[in-house]
């Protein structure tokens, strides 16, 4: 069931649902706010618990507001694309046989047949993306599962709107967004260092936060880093 309750200028979204624990979140582009509780809580205790978040909920738009958008790519000659956090420029080569994309020096040499689509090129580099960052993960978790005392189960690589990643600490997973290609693998690390985290303490709370800074203590330094690069412009269905 879902209701609203307003906070000044503020909208708020409550979605009561079959939980445990309250759940507040800022979703770009426009820093929508939503709220998910327990079914037997009422409003007037949400309203108390949101004004108590409203400081927070506030730096969070602002954030949102304030962060770049990548341009749109059309996938075509001297258009910049980022691996690594490295600025590459796209040089597209038409030949015959297997598609297939090499970074040299700085550029992104794209071999595609003859008069291919942009959406089909939009598609060859969205996957070797997704293959760079899959290639990119296990020596991380390997590392960091070592050094944390945990075990993921299996990982996702997928294309996510709102976040950088995410952890079901039940089953034992974790799943990335493959826009983390793009950026620093130092950002990368924090994210998997972050999900791996939320297997010795699933929410955000004063314990996690002493991990976090026992176990990485750049971290803070390293979210800031994510969050001033730009991010990809997408298509929002409300």
């Amino acid at each position: 069931m879902m209701s609203q309750i307003k906070l000044g200028d503020i909208m708020v979204d409550v979605i009561l649902k079959d939980i445990k624990n309250v759940h507040l979140s800022v979703h770009p582009p426009t820093g929508r706010v939503r709220i998910s509780a327990p079914k037997h809580m009422s409003i007037d205790t949400i309203r108390i618990f949101a004004i108590s978040k409203l400081n927070w909920i506030k730096r969070k738009q602002t954030e949102l507001q304030e962060q770049e958008r990548e341009t749109p790519r059309e996938y075509l000659d001297h258009e910049s694309h980022y691996v690594w956090g490295k600025r590459f420029l796209l040089t597209i080569s038409e030949c015959e046989g297997s598609p297939r994309i090499e970074l040299e020096h700085n550029r992104m040499l794209l071999r595609v047949r003859p008069c291919m689509a942009a959406d089909k090129r939009q598609a060859l580099v969205e996957g070797w993306c997704r293959e760079q960052l899959k290639k990119a993960l296990p020596p991380l978790l390997a590392r960091w599962q070592s050094l944390l005392g945990v075990k993921v189960e299996r990982f996702f690589v997928q294309r996510m709107k709102t976040r950088w990643g995410s952890c079901n600490h039940k089953a034992r997973t974790i799943r990335l967004n493959t826009e983390l290609v793009k950026k620093p693998i130092t950002c990368l690390e924090y994210i998997v260092v972050h999900e791996l985290v939320h297997l010795l303490e699933p929410t955000h709370n004063a314990r996690f936060v002493a991990l976090m800074d026992r176990y990485m203590p750049s971290s803070q330094f390293h979210r800031q880093v994510l969050n001033r690069l730009p991010i990809r412009r997408e298509k929002w269905n409300y």
